[in-house]
């Protein structure tokens, strides 16, 4: 290979690497458990965030609610994006959105570059996000979760480090995806 060949194919792979080069602006703190927690819930959330949001105070969080501020008919999406935003933004380190499943909600959440919204419905689900996927963002289906479940699986979830490892390789790919 001549020293013009292999200088544009280097100058290719360069201009590659940049392009596909993503930013992260608030990746998930180096310090877990966080110290201040966003929570976002529509009308069938309404309830749980209240009682998650005493709840989080009690054991000395701090709590950004990012509404609704009524059991009146709303659209979750506002309130995912507003706590997904927050995290993004690092005004929150972790947060937390509410619906009637959770699914809407992580949907509208995940939409945000740098937050990895994890629907949990369980202990092991909780478990696995943050320990695999280093899930920045939880979501709770309110209609399928009794309070004390859904009490024990945010505790656990904040306190739950990410495992790093080959793990960490892989939250490095799904990073890459939102470009």
């Amino acid at each position: 290979m001549n020293e013009e060949l292999v200088a544009e194919v280097v100058r290719r792979v360069v201009a590659e690497v940049e392009r596909r080069r993503v930013e992260v602006r608030a990746p998930t703190p180096a310090r877990w458990p966080p110290q201040r927690v966003a929570l976002g819930s529509d009308h069938g959330g309404y309830e749980m965030k209240g009682d998650l949001a005493r709840y989080l105070e009690r054991k000395g969080y701090a709590v950004v609610d990012c509404g609704t501020s009524s059991r009146d008919s709303c659209d979750y999406p506002e309130f995912a994006l507003a706590v997904a935003r927050q995290v993004r933004d690092g005004k929150c380190d972790a947060g937390i959105v509410i619906d009637g499943a959770g699914i809407g909600s992580g949907m509208a959440a995940n939409k945000v570059a740098g937050v990895r919204c994890a629907v949990c419905h369980d202990v092991a689900s909780v478990l696995n996000s943050r320990e695999h996927n280093d899930a920045n963002v939880l979501s709770l289906g309110a209609g399928f979760l009794p309070l004390a479940l859904a009490r024990r699986m945010v505790a656990l979830w904040l306190t739950t480090e990410h495992a790093g490892g080959r793990h960490l390789r892989r939250v490095r790919m799904i990073r890459e995806l939102d470009s």
